[in-house]
């Protein structure tokens, strides 16, 4: 087989997360786990497997030296499809088009199977030609990074209880794409140094109930309404964050004017950097200030029938430097309305920031360069989305989050949507990168 057809059987398993695990269909993580055994068969005679947390995975590549050890993320689950208008079957990993332009459709295309089969690909090419690593390499893959992560919390306190202390440790995250940075003009491989937090508030409020018929002055539901739009006329404050200045002043030699100028010079002109990111569009004002958005709404049990209680979650993505304090500061002095209860369901911080110079960064950026173009610069940023990489942030401080695929805007807008896909030549590329970053080659004879 090849690696495509190896992906697209992988593709094809329906590995869906969901919120409760009682709804999650067990045999295919089995079959998904049955199923890499058997394709990579020298993967799994010379490494070291666990299974961990019922259906989690953990790898040990032994390597050459005890020297720190490279650790590669990803995760085996998918989200749903439910109630989405696919133009090909999300599991059928149809493949469309022709040259360049042949693309893989499935679900997990990219989020994650795509790196997953991607590193499992270069492990077994480079078993193949009698490769060893320098040091141990461990592959962690949990199970339910889309829901609650449980698998990745649990892989990595394994690995902490072992003394395992990374020089690097890669997850999914950013990919190479272009006009990520207004100006650039290059391509870009985007490598989240830090993560945004995540949390859900929920906003409540009560009220003795009764019949629909006779409705007081300000009932439940109304007195929710009022306080889910003052939210939403309240914003957090702006900010430019350590991470985003990084980016900023990293792109500023390959920026046009007057873009060039005004990145080298963020402390002064960060007045006008703010205002222009979060006026540009959602991404680049999510780098830029912590946002909240109301995701779900529960109020009467029946139609003619006044709720008790009416509730409103609010996904909260804090940006660095804000904490889960601050966010209930604010959406208290937001909603501005003592009747209205805040109550944190979950959450946690921002994750610490990564270097972008160092052994572990130029690891990365060599990486890059020598396997997916040398016009590509790799330039840190802050993610907006979480991934399993924040469970792993006591490991080691050289924390990274990125997928060596080269993704167009429409690419990057088919995540949990309907048409995820992948072009096969850009996948297949990525398997080069995993390469070069777990087997480095040697430098030239003097």
């Amino acid at each position: 087989m090849t690696p495509v057809e190896r992906f697209r059987e992988l593709l094809a398993i329906p590995t869906v997360s969901r919120a409760d695990p009682a709804d999650v269909d067990d045999a295919a993580f089995v079959a998904f786990r049955a199923t890499l055994e058997s394709l990579y068969p020298l993967v799994h005679e010379h490494l070291d497997r666990e299974v961990v947390a019922g259906h989690s995975l953990l790898y040990r590549w032994r390597g050459r030296t005890d020297a720190a050890p490279l650790l590669l993320l990803a995760h085996q689950d998918v989200v749903p499809v439910d109630g989405q208008e696919w133009r090909h079957p999300p599991f059928a990993a149809e493949i469309v088009g022709e040259g360049p332009d042949q693309t893989i459709h499935a679900r997990g295309a990219i989020d994650d199977k795509g790196a997953l089969v991607a590193i499992f690909e270069a492990v077994e090419q480079s078993l193949a030609d009698g490769a060893v690593p320098e040091t141990d390499v461990w592959l962690a893959f949990g199970h339910d990074e889309e829901t609650r992560g449980t698998g990745a919390q649990a892989l990595a306190a394994l690995l902490a209880d072992r003394g395992v202390r990374p020089a690097l440790v890669l997850d999914e995250g950013g990919a190479v794409v272009e006009g990520a940075v207004p100006g650039v003009g290059v391509p870009t491989a985007m490598i989240g140094v830090a993560e945004r937090g995540v949390a859900t508030f929920d906003l409540v409020t009560r009220e003795a109930g009764g019949h629909a018929s006779t409705p007081p002055a300000l009932p439940a539901t109304a007195r929710l309404a009022r306080a889910i739009d003052r939210l939403r006329r309240r914003p957090f404050p702006r900010r430019l964050v350590a991470p985003v200045r990084a980016m900023l002043a990293t792109a500023a030699p390959h920026a046009v004017a007057p873009y060039g100028a005004v990145f080298r010079r963020a402390g002064l002109t960060a007045p006008v950097l703010i205002r222009a990111l979060s006026s540009l569009g959602p991404e680049t004002n999510a780098l830029v200030r912590t946002t909240a958005v109301v995701t779900r709404l529960e109020g009467a049990a029946g139609e003619n029938v006044l709720a008790t209680t009416a509730r409103a979650s609010v996904n909260v993505r804090l940006l660095t430097g804000e904490t889960l304090s601050d966010v209930a500061i604010h959406l208290r002095r937001a909603v501005a309305d003592p009747l209205v209860d805040i109550e944190l369901r979950h959450g946690g911080d921002p994750s610490p920031v990564s270097p972008w110079r160092g052994d572990a960064w130029r690891r990365l950026a060599s990486a890059v360069t020598a396997t997916l173009g040398a016009d590509v610069v790799s330039l840190p940023y802050l993610q907006l989305g979480a991934s399993d990489s924040r469970f792993y942030t006591g490991l080691t401080d050289a924390v990274y989050r990125f997928a060596p695929f080269h993704l167009t805007r429409a690419e990057r807008d088919a995540l949990h949507a309907p048409d995820e896909r992948v072009r096969v030549e850009v996948w297949l590329r990525g398997i080069r990168f995993y390469r070069a970053l777990l087997v480095p080659p040697s430098p030239p004879a003097a």
